[in-house]
């Protein structure tokens, strides 16, 4: 069985076409990512991409560098098929998530590649095509629109749309969203910002703007708030920094406070992922796949899950289109759908990545 054999990491910049801001500061003007590559003894290669996120996870890239020192001595020689061998070495090292992640997705494909697959083809779909949504973030209205209408234009349909700092304001820009877009579906992501006091409020307002759910709408640690406001059933909840791991999604499947799982792969990789919503569908609850605002290349690893069982919602799968660049072709999207067939047949661009490498 073949062994993990190297692990090189490459730092790369992606502009985007303005900026994505959420939550109560935070800002993301370009992507910037690392491109992780495994090789095993027997030649196979798999590649992922990492997203460090500074104000969420407290990664960038030079800690991602820091991390795969200390991570690579210890998967180095391991058997690539040796799954408990390689998630303790992931396990006993807490942090750094979308780290771990990429090293689990790489090793994925790095693996199929030794069995003569791809990996789409160590991934059997249940769905035939899934619905797409595209992150707008925080902006005046007029920047708002044009973004919307870019992405509208490429075959965009759902939109989630991030609130939390004026929220008066937010409520304006879902009525502007709706006037302009009728046939779109909304909601919101308030990444923590409301407060108990005033959640019931905005839920009701929200509710009758026609949004379809709201993303963790209160502080995670406010548990008995958030549960009490989800068993009101103005909207869904949907849970995203309440479950960045699966021992978190198990404490707040007993505390029953979400509906729907966004499941974000280059945060749990690939492993993790699976699991986590293996249990989210046991459980009766929605999932949808998120891609953490990732290029084609990282969207594409995102979303060869979406296609599986447990899936039920649309899944953040565009947010690529706001990138100036990218190093793999993604499909285009069709009157708000992706298609399996379409996204199989995406391959990695060496040549394109060089322009985007630091």
């Amino acid at each position: 069985m073949p062994s993990i054999d190297a692990i090189r990491a490459r730092p790369f910049r992606i502009p985007l076409r303005g900026a994505l801001r959420w939550g109560k500061a935070s800002e993301m003007e370009a992507m910037e990512h690392v491109l992780l590559e495994v090789s095993l003894s027997d030649g196979s290669v798999g590649r992922a991409e990492i997203p460090p996120r500074p104000t969420i996870y407290g990664e960038t890239q030079a800690t991602v560098l820091a991390a795969l020192e200390y991570l690579a001595p210890r998967l180095l020689g391991l058997e690539v098929e040796d799954a408990e061998a390689i998630q303790a070495v992931l396990g006993g090292f807490p942090g750094h998530l979308t780290t771990k992640g990429g090293l689990d997705i790489a090793l994925w494909e790095a693996w199929a590649r030794s069995q003569g697959q791809e990996l789409w083809q160590a991934l059997e779909p249940q769905h035939s095509r899934v619905r797409v949504s595209y992150i707008l973030g925080i902006a005046d209205p007029e920047e708002m629109l044009r973004d919307a209408e870019a992405v509208w234009a490429a075959g965009v349909r759902v939109f989630k749309v991030k609130v939390g700092r004026d929220l008066e304001g937010d409520l304006k820009r879902l009525e502007l969203l709706k006037q302009h877009f009728p046939e779109a579906d909304l909601y919101a992501d308030a990444n923590e910002t409301l407060e108990p006091e005033s959640g019931e409020r905005y839920l009701k307002a929200w509710a009758a703007a026609g949004l379809s759910y709201v993303e963790e709408p209160l502080p995670i640690e406010e548990i008995r708030a958030r549960k009490a406001l989800r068993e009101r059933r103005w909207l869904r909840f949907i849970a995203d920094d309440s479950c960045f791991t699966p021992r978190d999604l198990r404490r707040e499947l007993q505390l029953d406070t979400f509906d729907i799982l966004n499941v974000k792969p280059a945060r749990t990789g690939y492993t993790q992922s699976l699991a986590m919503m293996g249990l989210a569908q046991q459980a009766g609850k929605g999932v949808m796949v998120g891609s953490q605002a990732l290029s084609s290349f990282g969207t594409y690893h995102s979303a060869l899950l979406a296609f599986l069982e447990p899936v039920t919602e649309p899944c953040e799968l565009a947010f690529h289109l706001k990138a100036q660049g990218s190093f793999l072709e993604f499909p285009p999207l069709r009157e708000g759908w992706l298609y399996w067939d379409e996204l199989r047949g995406c391959r990695f661009e060496p040549e394109a990545f060089e322009k985007y490498a630091l």
